[in-house]
C-alpha cells in the first residue's frame, strides 16, 4: 500500500534551497517511499464537515537549480493521507488558525498531523516558554505601557518584542534611560492595545542564541548557536547571524528535560527551543529550522531521526 504524505508550507518556489528544513523532511519522505502532496493554506477547505485540499503531487530533487516538480491540481480528501506536515511559517494569524481547524478535521479522520493542530493554536512561540518559569529569564507580557516602563526601570537592560513575529523582526533592546523607550513601547503595543513581551537582556547572546531541536521531546546531540553579526543584537539566521554547531551543555539538557514531557503530552512532535546562556527564551512549534546546518556540521540526519520516531 502506497504511503501518502501531505505538506502545508509557504510557496516551495521561494524557499532557500541550501537552508530549508522542510525540504530536508521531504527528501527523507521521498526516499522512504512516500507519495508527497503539496498544499498552500489557500488550497485547503472544509465541506460538510470533511477536510479536502487542492493537492499537487510533488517530487523533490537535490538540485539547487531545480529542487521540485509539481503535477496539476487534483481535489482530494485529506483523509486519503497517512501523514501531514504543517510547516507554514508564522505569523499565526486568523488564516493560520482557520487552517488548524481544517487540519483538526483531518486528524479526526485518522491523519497524523505534525505538529498537533490544537497545540499549534495553544502554544504561542513566545508565551509558551513562560510555562517553564524555572528555565526563563525575568519576563513580562502586557499591553500596558506603564507596566512595561516599570519593568524597564527595574531591570535597566531589556529586550522587547511582539508575540507574533519570527526571524528577529521588531526586536528591540532598551538600556538605561533610553530616550526611544516610549516610542518603542508605543509601537510594539500599538499604543497600549496589543500585548508585547519584555525580557531581561542576557549578555551571553554574544556567544549565540542556541537552537535545540527536539523530536518527541528528546533533544538532538548538538545545538546551533546563532552568533549575531558585528553591530547586531539578534541571534537569528534571517538577521545575518552565523550558525555554529555546539554540543549540548549540562544546562541545555536540563532545560530539555523540563520541557520535553509537556511537548510529548501536547503532541508537539518536532520543536525547536531557543536558549541564550542558561535561559529558555522561546519554544518554536510552527516550522522550526536549522536541520540543514546541524546535519552538515555534525554529520546528522535529523529528518531521518524524525521519521524513525514516527514509526
Amino acid at each position: 500500500m502506497t504511503k501518502k504524505l501531505g505538506v502545508v508550507m509557504d510557496p516551495i518556489a521561494s524557499i532557500h534551497y541550501k537552508k530549508d528544513s522542510t525540504l530536508a523532511m521531504l527528501w527523507e519522505a521521498q526516499d522512504r517511499g512516500y507519495e508527497i502532496y503539496y498544499f498552500e493554506q489557500t488550497n485547503l477547505f472544509l465541506q460538510q464537515g470533511k477536510s479536502f485540499g487542492l493537492a499537487r503531487k510533488l517530487r523533490v530533487f537535490h538540485d539547487e537549480k531545480k529542487w521540485f516538480e509539481l503535477d496539476a491540481f487534483q481535489t482530494m480528501p485529506l483523509s486519503d493521507l497517512n501523514l501531514m506536515l504543517m510547516r507554514k511559517d508564522p505569523p499565526v494569524d486568523r488564516e493560520y488558525i482557520y487552517t488548524t481547524y481544517i487540519l483538526e478535521s483531518a486528524e479526526r479522520d485518522g491523519v497524523r498531523i505534525i505538529n498537533k493542530p490544537q497545540s499549534l493554536r495553544d502554544a504561542n512561540e513566545k508565551m509558551f516558554a513562560m510555562s517553564f518559569p524555572q528555565c526563563c529569564p525575568k519576563t513580562i507580557v502586557t499591553s500596558d505601557m506603564q507596566v512595561l516602563r516599570e519593568f524597564f526601570h527595574q531591570e535597566k537592560d531589556i529586550i522587547c518584542k511582539p508575540l507574533d513575529a519570527m526571524g528577529g523582526h521588531s526586536v528591540f533592546r532598551l538600556q538605561n534611560n533610553d530616550l526611544n523607550a516610549s516610542v518603542v513601547l508605543e509601537m510594539l503595543t500599538h499604543n497600549g492595545t496589543c500585548f508585547a513581551m519584555a525580557q531581561k537582556y542576557i549578555p551571553e547572546i554574544s556567544e549565540g542564541d542556541k537552537r535545540i531541536l527536539l523530536i518527541q521531546g528528546e533533544p538532538m546531540s548538538h545545538a546551533l548557536a546563532r552568533i549575531p553579526k558585528q553591530g547586531e543584537l539578534r541571534g537569528n539566521l534571517a538577521a545575518g547571524a552565523k550558525g555554529v554547531a555546539k554540543p549540548l551543555s549540562e544546562r541545555d539538557r536540563w532545560v530539555c528535560q523540563q520541557v520535553g514531557p509537556t511537548l510529548r503530552e501536547k503532541g508537539l512532535f518536532f520543536v525547536g527551543i531557543d536558549v541564550i546562556g542558561d535561559y529558555l527564551t522561546e519554544i518554536n512549534v510552527t516550522s522550526p529550522t536549522c536541520i540543514r546546518e546541524l546535519d552538515e556540521q555534525c554529520g546528522l540526519n535529523i529528518a531521518g531521526k524524525m521519521f524513525d520516531a514516527l514509526l
